[in-house]
């Protein structure tokens, strides 16, 4: 275990000035109030917060934080307090201890709302201040090295957690090292046996290949010293953890990964990253599509470094990463590495790149409504990979990987998503589901008569979007069945003689159960509460009841649990349509309610056109259609509706005949195990093996290949038409994402003709 005065020279060592007096109290009264304590290996519990505080030592932090550590359980797992630590060590890390101790353990197989609301209490308290998230991350990269004496069940909960929730933040704060070990750390537990196999073979790999590694370094430092460029070129290897991932990812065995090696090229200055980018690039071929300027353009975390893939010495590619010592700190130790956080600035939290998005972030997620949608939103929205377009003015908008032009316009401005109807990409038109790429240029079309649709959610992929998306979704039905309440309650109170006005529901908003007297509006739209329950509430004194023989007679705003189909409500499995019925009431009901003239202009029949009833035969346009998508039907002359999806080029052709399009919505029972159709293409390197290496990816997530056509587009590509059958849109762009990381992949589309 390591002693006092050893903690005390490895800060020296990088903070020469350093407050012994601070970290010698933090070792002393640690060490007091953990006593006899003992961990579950058997060592003694001071071990622990020893060696958290000396993995916060590898990241040259200062001694604040260094005194954090070693106090960070005692209060509680000791009889310490908040007050006695404020007293002793000052308020500040009293108040970070504190922040540390109600920190709850994420359980990831407890209840969804529960690991939520414990997740949003670990963010906030980042959002203070990060030294928490650098103090929670040593802690569990210690805990995560000695868990062999856990039960087993134990490390793998921990480890799914640690991959899930603390691996992605340490990569989003830009600690690189830190991330790479907690997941080979999680990757061990959670998967043993492919953790062994791919160790394995990476230890024959690196055994055979040391004299080519060695010979492409002694190639790269001869070029640069011929152009006169003062560079370290070292070498990298994948982890086990992400060569795995990419393996299960892009269904490829270990012999034919081909970027297992890289080198890192580090430089002076900025400068010299470009010239040494040029020496490479006259010397060796570049592959295309294969370079990226994050020098230019950072990462949210504040990564920094050009990458390029060459054709190197030995024909084979080589993966090159350039970059100053500065960046190559940043990118190693991220947020830890900032001088002005280490220094003992003003604001201790660092005006970094990183944490500046963390917290922004941050802010927007705890905003979040229910417990289920924020745990979603935040996995969405801080643990992706990123991608970054531009709006037409050069503003930087950054993105999950797969993001949509939608995703766009809700980062841009909440308003804006709301009223998107198209957009352009590149300056050309484009749909709104196409999947974006860095440096694209995005220009939102917005009309201020537009609202999200509901299908947009399935569209997206960050929880801004999403959230935003939801909530829409939220208020236009609940103006719906606001707007048919209010009708029904007129309708009521004019029958009794009586004036409505909305202002009479006020004082009796806590015996709806509501909050606002739309919401009692909405209730009485959805049918929750009945018009006679509101009469008697604002008049206790009226007897009368023709309200209730309104709505039990089928009148033109009966209520829609007492109406099979109104709105689509109460449909059976399958998917709806919905068309007037020229007036006709559907219910026999006798008196004044059946047959009102006024009836007519609201009637709405629900048939179900996908399923066990229906009188109406149905199919898919040529394109197909799926789950998730935005969809219209056509009638032809022979009573057979045709699916579309919106963005159907088929469409244009019935725009002057309105009579036949037909409102349709998707109202799927997932038991029924249905696939539906759609088509795309895809466009490929010519090369044995390609049409294999498509099939067995769509075979492998579940998919199935009705029909396929293969065109020779150039010399060396070819496109594939293929038709499918999906169970929804989130399956289909699942495996559109699959197949475009596919290596000999070059372009993937949906086709909607």
């Amino acid at each position: 275990m390591m002693r006092q005065y050893e903690l005390v020279e490895r800060v020296q060592h990088y903070k020469p000035d350093v407050n012994e007096a601070l970290l010698n109290k933090a070792y002393v009264y640690a060490m007091q109030k953990h006593g006899h304590q003992k961990r579950a290996s058997g060592d003694p519990y001071f071990s622990h917060p020893l060696e958290v505080a000396a993995i916060l030592t590898d990241l040259h932090l200062d001694e604040a934080t260094i005194a954090v550590a070693l106090l960070h359980d005692t209060i509680e797992d000791t009889d310490a307090t908040r007050q006695e630590i404020d007293q002793i060590f000052g308020p500040d890390i009293g108040k970070l201890v504190e922040g540390l101790t109600k920190l709850k353990k994420l359980e990831l197989y407890s209840k969804k709302a529960e690991q939520a609301e414990n997740l949003r209490k670990l963010l906030l308290a980042i959002s203070d201040d990060v030294r928490v998230l650098l103090v929670k991350l040593a802690d569990r990269l210690h805990n995560m090295r000695t868990m062999e004496a856990m039960r087993p069940d134990k490390q793998v909960r921990i480890s799914e957690e640690t991959m899930e929730i603390y691996a992605p933040l340490a990569g989003r704060m830009g600690m690189q090292d830190l991330r790479d070990e907690l997941e080979a750390l999680s990757f061990r537990y959670i998967n043993p046996e492919a953790y062994r196999m791919v160790t394995e073979r990476l230890g024959d790999y690196v055994a055979r290949n040391a004299d080519l590694i060695e010979t492409i370094e002694s190639q790269l430092g001869e070029r640069f010293e011929a152009a006169h460029i003062g560079a370290r070129v070292k070498s990298r290897q994948k982890t086990a953890w992400s060569i795995f991932r990419k393996m299960e990812r892009k269904t490829l065995s270990f012999e034919q990964l081909s970027d297992i090696f890289g080198f890192r090229v580090v430089v002076y200055d900025e400068n010299d990253c470009y010239r040494a980018l040029g020496a490479i690039h006259r010397e060796w071929s570049m592959v295309p599509g294969r370079f990226k300027d994050y020098i230019s353009t950072p990462k949210q975390n504040g990564y920094q470094s050009i990458h390029t893939t060459i054709v190197g010495p030995s024909r084979q590619r080589i993966e090159l990463q350039i970059r100053t010592e500065e960046m190559d700190q940043v990118a190693e130790y991220g947020v830890a590495a900032h001088a002005a956080y280490k220094e003992g600035s003003d604001d201790p939290l660092g005006q970094t790149f990183a944490f500046a998005n963390l917290r922004r972030t941050i802010e927007t997620l705890v905003q979040g409504e229910a417990p289920e949608e924020f745990l979603d939103n935040t996995k969405l929205e801080l643990f992706h990979d990123q991608v970054f377009c531009f709006t037409p003015k050069g503003r930087v908008i950054a993105l999950p990987r797969g993001a949509t032009p939608i995703d766009f316009a809700y980062a841009v401005h909440t308003q804006i998503g709301d009223t998107t109807v198209s957009c352009k990409i590149n300056g050309a038109i484009s749909p709104l589901m196409t999947e974006l790429v860095n440096g694209d240029e995005v220009e939102i079309i917005t009309s201020d008569t537009q609202t999200p649709p509901a299908a947009w959610e399935n569209m997206v992929v960050t929880g801004k979007a999403r959230a935003a998306i939801r909530r829409a979704t939220r208020l236009a039905i609940r103006k719906q069945y606001s707007g048919l309440g209010r009708r029904i309650i007129e309708r009521a109170f004019g029958y009794a003689g009586k004036d409505f006005s909305i202002e009479l529901l006020t004082p009796h908003l806590h015996r709806f159960g509501q909050r606002d007297p739309l919401d009692v509006l909405a209730a009485l739209g959805r049918g929750e509460i009945s018009s006679n329950d509101v009469m008697k509430l604002v008049y206790p004194d009226w007897q009368g009841d023709r309200a209730a023989h309104l709505e039990s007679n089928g009148g033109d705003h009966a209520r829609p649990r007492d109406r099979q189909g109104w709105f689509g409500l109460s449909a059976g499995p399958g998917m709806l349509f919905h068309m007037p019925q020229n007036g006709q009431n559907d219910d026999p009901g006798d008196g004044e309610g059946a047959g009102h003239p006024d009836s007519s202009d609201d009637q709405i029949n629900a048939l179900p056109i996908r399923g066990v009833t229906g009188d109406l035969p149905v199919n898919f346009g040529a394109a197909g259609a799926v789950p998730g998508d935005r969809i219209v039907g056509i009638l032809t002359p022979g009573r057979v509706i045709t699916i579309y999806p919106i963005q159907a080029d088929a469409l244009i052709a019935f725009e002057d005949q309105p009579e036949r399009w037909v409102d349709v919505r998707w109202d799927i029972d997932s038991a029924l195990g249905e696939r539906f159709p759609a088509r795309i293409a895809v466009t490929l390197i010519n090369q044995p093996g390609s049409l294999a290496t498509v099939a067995n990816i769509i075979a492998s997530l579940d998919a199935n290949i009705h029909e396929l056509s293969m065109t020779r587009t150039a010399t060396d590509f070819t496109e594939m038409r293929i038709d499918l059958e999906v169970w929804d849109l989130k399956h289909l762009t699942r495996l559109q994402q699959s197949l475009r990381e596919c290596d000999m992949v070059s372009d993937i589309r949906r086709l909607f003709s």
